[in-house]
């Protein structure tokens, strides 16, 4: 008979498979033998005809397998027959993911079911699939078998020598962990095996640094988010015990405000503002013995940080108890009580904990990873019965600390909220946050790089004098040049309104030298801009070409400028710096910058200071979306040239949306136009 079959032929009924080749034969043609007679597969050409041989062969060798691994009865001869299913997969001619896993399946099924291999048997069949395993993602059984084969032997050498490769490529392929969690699961155990051995987290280094690769730049993009998130699925096991009991866990509010449980709140401890007396004439005296005349209350619900050294606590108390006043030192320390929870992890977690942490801070040490470490870890991706425990957090530190002394504005912008209403790293590691188990520093160093960059803004000074005065005034009286730079700037720039505050930061910059000095020179720039904002001078000017921002601020400096309205900076060498010194200029409505290198941390600072501004032209500069979206505080912009800038199409809608006055636009040359 010919045409199409009428039924269907099982495989396990195929008794043999051949091509035929004799003469005068049907073209392109199988034959099938099976009980009963022959059946002929005729196909299109040579190429159909040999894929169907091969994939035939292929489904008839793995009935054969599975029917005889179904029913195992000596282990030497299952192995024997594995290792010839691992060669067949390997020589078979066909390119389908399915011919590696298939064989894989098997085995994790011939697993699964026999719970009473020996530890050899185990470290045999994962020997006779490893050829397998150097292209392949093991099934979800096998990886149960893997993790098991780790946590009982991990100082056997076939967790180095087989599972090294399998991890590695685990790691470097775009892996979804949340579709595979045996996948993530047998990398973690991977990882603990390799901290068990001898060398312990040296080896775990070396792992690293073989993924990371000899380079200072890593070729395999999805290593670092794949490690992260092994680390994280692994910290988040260590208080999982914690986490199933959140009945009776207080909220991150409640940590931050010292209450482990709503009875256990500690009564508040009210503080009086202060500032010193005038005849206070020592600096020693003020900052030791001397104690503090009560001005006025300024606010209700400040409270005194409750430190963890138990002689601080004590001290504080005895204050309070005896109504005196409080020292300087102590009334500078303004943050909400802080505590921590009582966490005891087991031995095993502790163990795992102390592991991946140190992984993290590995990380963090390789400078082309740690840009998308800081912008993983930006959303604080940790229970928060991790970040109330004062042992994980002192260990991540570390990690905080790297972000906070990378000069790239990509990595420590990362310290900051991804949203405002939500803390971020800096919130948990200042003084009163959660995390912070020091005097300061550490909020220092973060304060130091972001007003070194892009931050030195109205905005992020107001959010300081908010939140962070009381520990900016103490780290200042310490001689904290930055923290000098933070009180001196918020005078500078009128932040601060309430007279007894400022007259408090006057106190605190006066008793140091550092203080003192960088405060006369406070008081001098204003000396000057009140001269440079007197009515008079020209109301037009432009800088030669090659002009620099010392030669802006020289010739700003020498006489007054409170009639200027027009001023063109175009072809000079100016850059963002510049921005210190335009802001002082009171009656400035036209600004050219074409073909200058004012960038966006400038543009940040002129939108906060020249609202009235009407002409700006920034054509050819280095200004990005990030500096162009400020301007959209600048309500009284008219006319704005962006010709050749990093424009996109997307902040010109926004601008022309915000910006109501805006009637001549130039966006030639960029991707809005």
């Amino acid at each position: 008979p010919t045409g199409y079959m009428e039924n269907s032929i099982s495989y396990s009924a195929i008794e043999d498979v051949q091509l035929l080749s004799w003469e005068n034969a049907p073209k392109y043609c199988l034959q099938l033998t099976i009980p009963g007679g022959t059946v002929l597969l005729q196909a299109a050409n040579s190429y159909l005809r040999d894929q169907w041989f091969h994939s035939l062969q292929w489904k008839k060798k793995i009935y054969k397998y599975k029917k005889v691994l179904s029913n195992p009865s000596r282990w030497e001869v299952v192995l024997k027959e594995i290792r010839t299913l691992v060669d067949m997969a390997l020589t078979s001619p066909l390119q389908d993911d399915s011919i590696h896993q298939a064989p894989l399946e098997i085995v994790s099924k011939l697993l699964s079911e026999n719970n009473n291999l020996t530890t050899q048997d185990h470290e045999s069949i994962i020997v006779a699939i490893a050829p397998l395993l150097e292209n392949n993602h093991p099934p979800p059984d096998l990886c149960e078998f893997f993790c098991k084969h780790c946590r009982e032997r991990p100082r056997s050498m076939v967790v180095i020598e087989v599972f090294t490769p399998v991890v590695q490529r685990i790691l470097k392929h775009n892996m979804d962990f949340g579709k595979c969690p045996r996948l993530r699961l047998f990398t973690q155990e991977y990882i603990l095996a390799l901290n068990e051995l001898n060398a312990g987290m040296e080896v775990v280094k070396k792992f690293i640094h073989s993924m990371h690769g000899p380079t200072g730049q890593c070729p395999h993009p999805r290593v670092l988010p794949n490690l992260v998130a092994v680390c994280l699925a692994a910290i988040y096991s260590c208080y999982e015990e914690f986490i199933n009991s959140r009945d009776n866990s207080p909220s991150l509010k409640e940590i931050r405000n010292g209450c482990q449980q709503q009875c256990d709140r500690k009564p508040n401890l009210p503080l009086r503002l202060l500032h010193t007396s005038p005849d206070l004439v020592s600096q020693e005296a003020t900052l030791t013995e001397s104690r503090l005349k009560p001005v006025i209350v300024t606010a209700s619900d400040i409270h005194v940080e409750v430190e963890r050294n138990n002689t601080a606590n004590q001290k504080m108390t005895a204050n309070v108890g005896n109504d005196s006043e409080p020292n300087l030192i102590d009334c500078l320390m303004v943050s909400p009580t802080c505590s921590t929870m009582s966490i005891e992890l087991s031995a095993q977690a502790d163990r795992i904990l102390g592991c991946y942490v140190e992984i993290l801070k590995m990380l963090s040490d390789y400078d082309d990873w740690r840009p998308a470490l800081a912008s993983l870890l930006q959303p604080i991706p940790f229970p928060k019965e991790a970040l109330a425990h004062e042992k994980f957090t002192k260990e991540l530190k570390y990690v905080i600390q790297r972000f906070a002394e990378d000069p790239r504005q990509e990595v420590h912008s990362c310290l900051l909220s991804v949203r405002a209403g939500k803390d971020g790293w800096f919130q948990l590691y200042s003084p009163g946050g959660v995390a912070c188990d020091d005097d300061g520093e550490l909020f220092a160093s973060m304060v130091h790089i972001l007003m070194g960059s892009c931050y030195k803004t109205k905005k992020f000074l107001l959010s300081l004098a908010e939140n962070k005065l009381g520990p900016c005034m103490l780290l200042a009286l310490r001689g904290n040049q930055t923290m000098v730079e933070i009180l001196c700037l918020m005078l500078e720039y009128n932040i601060i309104d309430n007279n007894d505050t400022q007259l408090q930061i006057i106190s605190t910059l006066e008793s140091t030298d550092v203080g003192k000095r960088m405060y006369e020179q406070l008081c001098d720039r204003q000396r000057e801009l009140k001269e440079l904002q007197r009515k008079g001078g020209p109301t037009r000017l432009t800088l030669p070409s090659k002009s620099t921002d010392a030669d802006l601020a020289r010739l700003l400096s020498s006489g007054s400028f409170g009639n200027l309205e027009n001023l063109s900076l175009a072809f000079t060498n100016v850059t963002s710096a510049c921005a210190e010194h335009l802001i002082k200029l009171p009656s400035l409505k036209q600004l050219n910058l074409w073909s200058t290198q004012f960038g966006d941390a400038g543009l940040r600072l002129l939108s906060e200071h020249l609202t009235m501004l009407q002409v700006l032209n920034l054509c050819e500069t280095p200004v990005t979306d990030a500096g162009l979206l400020a301007l959209s505080s600048m309500k009284s912009l008219c006319s704005l040239n962006m010709n050749s800038t990093k424009l996109s199409a997307d902040t010109y809608e926004d601008l022309k949306a915000k910006l109501p006055n805006l009637k001549e636009v130039d966006v030639r040359y960029t991707e809005a136009w």
